[in-house]
């Protein structure tokens, strides 16, 4: 008798402790803005996958500030008011750089958090391990191999769970999103670690591991420039008793010069792994903040430069402001015995220039 009332006493116990748990969870996550209700329900299920989500946001943020820093556009004021809500209003080629490399973030940092032991839902990646070597019998699968599955599902059901709109725009989101994914489980690694008397390699362990975060923003980066313009049509299903004919599916094909707006024949769909978007590019010369566009005046430029941060191109033309700067301090330092420090104080002059 005693022991059933103690197994009843544990049972309760940890139904307690998962009722806080999941109230826990509720409470934070209602607090998270720009959240779906399907969003809300995956943060109350997994907590800890959501914040290495979040983690993998703030990454993809990092990067694209890298890699626009000398450009007009420099994605400074992206994720500024919503993490996880839509992100770029304009469907330009950045807002479909920008889809990309935040969906690459949330599967890069969940798929690493998953290796530390931090989402319970995930750990190593167990089949490889059932895998055997097609070469030799000098190496097998080791270690803790990234879960590229789960960082790919999870991120998935997430971030696809925002585009609930069905239009062109949609369409455009979910197919960048999805070429982030792929961007990460194709620059997967294997590393392995020898074994052996004296340091030999008479046997290795290897396992999969994943890309350091900036060599995924560089492919990014060169699919930005290829990005594909497109267009969203509805392709014909049936035919109706009464001959007319069904709209069916929305999908994305390429836009051609010279096509009416709803042509579909010999329409040719972008590739799985190009970037797509529907809008060209604004200047991004003027401030417009509706547009979240804020412009170059104040910008700091590169007066030799060739690239895109060179004074003629950042700033549109209009000039630019020259700047001395002096700065000092202290160099050449010498200790005097006994028991000073005597300094010289060593000046350099140079010149910034300024968007007008």
């Amino acid at each position: 008798m005693r022991n059933v009332r103690l197994i009843i006493f544990i049972i309760l116990m940890f139904v307690e402790i998962r009722l806080a748990e999941s109230f826990t969870s509720s409470v934070l996550c209602s607090r998270i803005p720009g959240l779906s209700s399907y969003q809300r329900q995956l943060c109350v299920e997994a907590p800890d996958a959501v914040v290495s989500l979040s983690t993998g946001q703030k990454l993809g943020a990092q990067e694209c500030q890298h890699q626009f820093r000398g450009h007009r556009w420099n994605c400074t004021q992206v994720w500024k008011k919503d993490m996880f809500g839509h992100i770029v209003i304009i469907g330009s080629r950045e807002a479909a750089f920008t889809y990309g490399i935040t969906s690459a973030g949330a599967v890069h940092a969940i798929t690493a958090a998953c290796a530390k032991g931090n989402i319970t839902m995930c750990g190593c990646d167990s089949k490889q391990k059932m895998q055997f070597s097609t070469e030799s019998d000098s190496w097998k699968w080791g270690g803790c191999s990234a879960d590229i599955g789960f960082g790919m599902r999870f991120t998935k059901k997430f971030l696809d769970a925002r585009e609930i709109e069905n239009d062109d725009r949609s369409l455009m989101n979910l197919h960048n999103n999805r070429v982030g994914r792929k961007i990460v489980k194709l620059l997967l690694r294997t590393e392995c670690k020898c074994h052996g008397v004296s340091g030999s390699c008479a046997m290795k362990t290897c396992w999969k591991s994943l890309p350091p975060f900036h060599a995924i923003g560089d492919i990014m980066m060169k699919k930005y420039r290829k990005a594909k313009l497109v267009q969203a049509t509805r392709v014909a299903m049936a035919v109706t008793s009464a001959g007319k004919t069904n709209n069916g599916q929305l999908q994305l094909v390429l836009k051609r010069r010279g096509k009416l707006p709803h042509t579909t024949v010999n329409s040719q769909k972008p590739k799985r792994m190009e970037l797509v978007y529907l809008q060209p590019s604004p200047n991004y010369c003027e401030r417009d903040l509706a547009s979240g566009i804020l412009g170059t005046i104040g910008r700091q430029c590169n007066r030799t430069s060739t690239s895109m941060d060179k004074c003629d191109l950042l700033c549109c033309g209009r000039g630019y402001n020259t700047h001395q700067i002096v700065k000092s301090w202290q160099c050449n330092c010498k200790f005097k015995w006994c028991c000073t420090v005597n300094c010289d104080i060593c000046t350099e002059r140079s010149e910034e220039y300024t968007c007008k």
